[in-house]
């Protein structure tokens, strides 16, 4: 489905039943098929909503390079928004994580929980401008993403088919929404805001994630939401949607359930 948010319109998967409904943002080169293997796990049990953020998949790019947080957060917003949802948990992988933080920092009402996949934290990406200018082509051509994935995302290989989901959503990803985030998004410090974070929050990394690593998430994370729980995916890289589907959505149901016990 297509749901608007200001000047774009956003390509929308909803499937399932249940409350609370679960809201999957993906990672930068990502889209909302990113997650089909975790949301088809949990659609027996939860209704799962998953977008294709501005500029990824099938949605609009953003015009006038309008790629900041702010817009990333206010589209998710824009989308529990349309569909009405009244409860509901965030799941943001990687770039989708550091929009979900800011998100879930201005306590919309519904929101019943928070989990952050291998998540950008709330500072500024730690690597210098050489090397933020040297992502921006990491995603111009199928052997450039090969390498990418090989060598940086994916702790294990990846399935033939994903792959080439993979190298698909990077290739299609629009030029603005490529060099957006390793150049300007992924520097913006949100670590005030991430203090009004009041739900609970469940992190998951996985043990080789060369992108957003444990220590860098117990350092810089960790810390600025104190009630956040860290779970790591034993040989697991940065693509854990992909790598361990399985133990990604057990881990996500149980912390879902878990807030139906606590009456959040």
């Amino acid at each position: 489905m297509k749901i608007r948010s200001k000047d774009i319109e956003l390509h929308v998967e909803d499937a399932g039943a249940g409350q609370p409904a679960l809201v999957f943002l993906h990672y930068w080169g990502g889209s909302s098929r990113t997650w089909r293997h975790v949301t088809e796990r949990l659609q027996p049990e939860f209704r799962t909503i998953a977008i294709d953020q501005r500029g990824w998949g099938k949605s609009d790019d953003a015009p006038g390079g309008d790629y900041a947080l702010t817009d990333l957060a206010g589209d998710a917003e824009a989308v529990i928004d349309a569909l009405g949802l009244d409860r509901y948990v965030l799941v943001g992988h990687s770039m989708g994580g550091k929009a979900a933080q800011l998100l879930a920092s201005r306590q919309p009402t519904g929101l019943a929980g928070l989990v952050l996949v291998a998540p950008s934290p709330p500072s500024p990406l730690g690597m210098p401008l050489e090397v933020r200018q040297g992502m921006v082509g990491a995603y111009a051509s199928r052997e450039s993403i090969m390498a990418t994935v090989d060598q940086v995302l994916a702790g294990s290989p990846l399935g033939a088919d994903d792959l080439e989901g993979v190298i698909a959503d990077s290739l299609r990803g629009a030029d603005a929404a490529k060099s957006a985030w390793p150049l300007s998004t992924s520097q913006e410090d949100i670590t005030a805001d991430v203090a009004h974070i009041t739900v609970p929050v469940l992190v998951i990394s996985g043990e080789n994630d060369h992108v957003d690593p444990p220590t860098v998430l117990r350092q810089e994370l960790l810390p600025r939401i104190p009630q956040a729980e860290l779970h790591i995916l034993k040989g697991v890289g940065h693509l854990s949607p992909l790598e361990a589907p399985d133990s990604l959505a057990d881990l996500i149901g149980s912390f879902v359930r878990g807030l139906g016990r606590m009456g959040a």
